[in-house]
């Protein structure tokens, strides 16, 4: 099934009928089987990556090349081919950049030149946050930075690495994922609060462009306007009729999913009329002044197949518009601003406004993690206290995004709606699965800090077997789980453990010994 997905997803379908070289994306889900990992653990690339960059278990990625020319030794009149990447990491602009080198070989020399190639891409070292990796491949060597947890949110990827003893001079990518958001929201400019809030909240959006290029752009563009949030429903960049999940989107019998699709087939204005938000546009060309911005148009006027560029929806948004940013945006393409600065000013602003909306929950969340004082070594760590939604709307009149952000409006309406949203159910669980590591993690240095000498004096045999068996499936779930502790703590507790047996009869001993 992924196959055949992967064949028709890495062509455009009829109706584009671009002529010469496109580059697009698209994602599928990963039908059932082992989903192995290629590098080994995720566990420690997805701790260590931000959660926007995590390695992907339950979907692909496949970035493919596409060559249409005029060919009338063809039966149909053109060659036509297609060199797809499939990956589970979202690294858009490396994968594009290594397909712009391998694709026009590839169609010229075909399968040698591949055979090469993959040996090559083989012998890559796995990506590590924080990292900067020297890749080879066909006689340059790509160097790019796989950005870490740590870095500051907005800081600039760019940095000239020490490039002494790389011959040829590599090709510096400055970013693996991020997009030139300027131009891909050119059109919709006036409506990025409008986008940034059906995304916050998970809603079902149609994008309907002229090209697969335009169309996963725009969608990719659009899952990253959350950032650092990180968005949690599903997105299909490009996606067409021979999809396997096209009758299960198409369906009348229940509300549309919580996804974001691609498309260029104009059926799709059709097939997905019931969808509550559309967005068309046409294609995407940089002039000296702003595109034409599209309008926000009802969804009953959703009749035709020749819709024009617009906005079809009927959403009201919760924040008053940012007149200023766009002011600022104006004033830079009047100016001749390159596309960089004007995608990093963009870049800033939403940055700033999904940070001025999570920054009130992560302070609520963080008040519900119990006292450190409270965790002693030989209970159970207390619990985390649930997440009360009326106790975290009480925090907001003295913390909360009006601290922070100029932007007015119902911020409370808009909390409401985000917390029916798979990205806060999303969000709440990746906070609590991190702060009970935290909790453990806590709760393993408690340990190590005890006199467990004191503590064995008046206790039974049972009782401190019993504790033997518990530390050490604590060092076991530590490990397997990463869990943010220091080796020289683990270390203590496996001398705890020995220190533990040895005081036991020897035929205890022995059995704990092989345990």
């Amino acid at each position: 099934m992924e196959k055949t997905n992967i064949c028709y997803l890495s062509f455009p379908d009829s109706y584009s009928g671009s002529l010469g070289d496109t580059q697009f994306s698209f994602r599928v889900r990963q039908s059932g089987g082992q989903r192995n990992s290629h590098f080994g653990d995720d566990g420690e690339y997805n701790r260590e990556a931000p959660l926007t960059l995590q390695r992907e278990s339950a979907h692909y990625f496949g970035y493919v090349y596409f060559r249409q020319v005029k060919d009338s030794s063809m039966k149909r009149g053109y060659f036509q081919k297609s060199l797809v990447l499939v990956s589970r990491l979202p690294y858009v602009n490396l994968f594009q950049s290594l397909l712009q080198l391998i694709a026009p070989e590839y169609f010229d020399k075909l399968e040698p030149c591949l055979e090469a190639v993959c040996n090559e891409i083989d012998q890559w070292p796995p990506p590590v946050p924080g990292q900067t990796l020297n890749l080879p491949v066909m006689g340059i060597v790509i160097q790019v930075r796989i950005p870490s947890r740590v870095d500051k949110p907005g800081s600039s990827p760019l940095k000239q690495f020490n490039q002494e003893n790389l011959l040829p001079a590599p090709l510096v990518l400055p970013s693996v994922h991020e997009l030139d958001l300027f131009r891909c929201f050119q059109p919709v400019l006036i409506h990025i609060q409008m986008l940034w809030e059906l995304m916050l909240l998970g809603e079902p959006i149609v994008v309907m462009a002229p090209s697969p290029t335009i169309s996963s752009e725009m969608v990719l563009a659009l899952t990253s306007c959350l950032t650092p949030l990180k968005y949690c429903c599903d997105y299909r960049p490009y996606f067409t009729i021979h999809d396997s999940e096209f009758k299960e989107y198409t369906t009348r019998t229940q509300a549309p999913p919580n996804i974001v699709v691609g498309v260029t087939n104009p059926f799709f204005i059709k097939t997905l009329q019931h969808w509550p938000h559309l967005l068309r546009i046409g294609e995407l060309k940089m002039s000296g002044d702003l595109p034409k911005q599209v309008k926000v148009k009802k969804l009953t006027k959703l009749k035709t197949l020749d819709t024009k560029p617009g906005i079809y929806t009927s959403y009201k948004t919760f924040l008053h518009k940012d007149k200023t940013l766009i002011k600022r945006l104006l004033k830079g393409v009047q100016r001749k601003r390159p596309s960089e600065v004007q995608s990093a000013l963009l870049r800033r602003h939403l940055l700033e406004l999904t940070q001025s909306f999570i920054i009130p929950l992560e302070h609520y969340i963080a008040s519900l993690m119990p006292l450190q004082r409270a965790i002693t070594p030989w209970k159970n760590p207390p619990q985390i206290r649930p997440f009360r939604q009326e106790d975290f709307m009480k925090t907001l009149e003295h913390a909360g995004p009006q601290l922070t952000c100029v932007l007015r409006g119902d911020w409370l309406g808009l909390y409401r709606r985000f917390f029916k949203s798979p990205n806060f159910d999303g969000w709440y669980r990746q906070r609590h699965k991190e702060m009970t590591q935290k909790l453990e993690a806590l709760h393993l240095e408690a340990i190590c800090e005890a006199n467990i000498v004191a503590w064995m004096k008046d206790k039974s045999e049972v009782e401190i077997v019993d504790l033997v068996l518990k530390l050490r499936e604590k060092l076991i779930r530590a490990r397997c789980h990463h869990l943010p502790v220091k080796e020289e703590t683990l270390q203590r507790v496996g001398l705890y453990i020995e220190t533990i047996i040895g005081s036991l009869p020897e035929d205890l001993q022995t059995v704990l010994h092989h345990h």
